[in-house]
């Protein structure tokens, strides 16, 4: 049978969804709980690896399993099973074709900006903190840039190994919310470090350092160098990953 699930985490101190030799992962901590409900070793494949300390609202897994549980078991015994900062929130059955990575059509994700003089006391590692005032409408404007398939290889990280620096952004917005400046972006996929170094460009626009236009002309350039500072992880969600309507996968809220 194959399932797919809901898994949402805190991923401060976490070394990235991918298991890694030298620290914990948010994919072992899961196979794992799976594993130890199945009673047999599970593999789970995901709909986009996370980086090092960032936050997952709709991670959308999958794994096979000839262990006879009801959906809801599935859910209640990984939970008993994983850290406090790690939580299945749904399971369903899903056709053999399906896969948590290939047939998604889109993925959301959030960053979040923290943007006061004083650095954040509860929301430490949940939010990015910029003290010098961002303007948000110019960050918008900048954002409509970056709409559309583009080859983005000034936007990520040296060490991306997609074969491919094209990718298709569907919605890049920017809003302001108090004390909170909120990017929102939906692609059908991302690069290593895409949306941290979107963020970084947008930021430094935001505050002055970089005229408007400038988000262009890193475009053009296709080259790392000319991108600027890569943001910090803290601020960044996956907030949602969208399937076809057949699978029946809950839409992220």
């Amino acid at each position: 049978m194959k399932i797919a699930a809901g898994v949402e985490y805190d991923g401060a101190r976490y070394c990235g969804w991918q298991i890694q030799k030298h620290a914990t992962s948010v994919q072992e901590c899961v196979e794992s709980a799976l594993s130890a409900v199945a009673d047999h070793p599970l593999a789970v494949t995901c709909a986009g690896r996370t980086d090092a300390g960032v936050h997952a609202l709709h991670q959308v897994i999958h794994f096979e399993s000839e262990a006879a549980r009801p959906l809801h078991a599935w859910v209640l015994g990984a939970n008993t099973h994983l850290p406090a900062d790690v939580s299945l929130t749904w399971a369903k059955s899903v056709p053999a074709d399906f896969h948590a990575r290939y047939t998604a059509t889109s993925r959301v994700y959030q960053y979040l900006i923290l943007n006061r003089p004083a650095r954040p006391g509860l929301d430490q590692a949940r939010v990015t903190w910029e003290c010098r005032p961002l303007d948000a409408e110019k960050m918008a404007r900048a954002a409509l840039s970056l709409i559309g398939e583009h080859d983005f290889t000034s936007y990520r990280a040296t060490s991306c190994q997609a074969k491919s620096p094209v990718r298709n952004v569907m919605s890049l917005s920017v809003e302001r919310r108090n004390e909170q400046v909120l990017i929102i972006i939906e692609a059908n996929a991302f690069l290593h470090h895409m949306v941290r170094n979107i963020a970084g460009v947008l930021m430094a626009i935001g505050m002055g350092k970089q005229a408007p236009g400038w988000e262009r002309e890193v475009l053009a350039a296709q080259s790392r160098e000319r991108g600027g500072v890569t943001a910090a992880p803290d601020g960044l969600y996956l907030v949602g990953v969208n399937y076809p309507e057949k699978y029946g996968i809950p839409a992220p809220d």
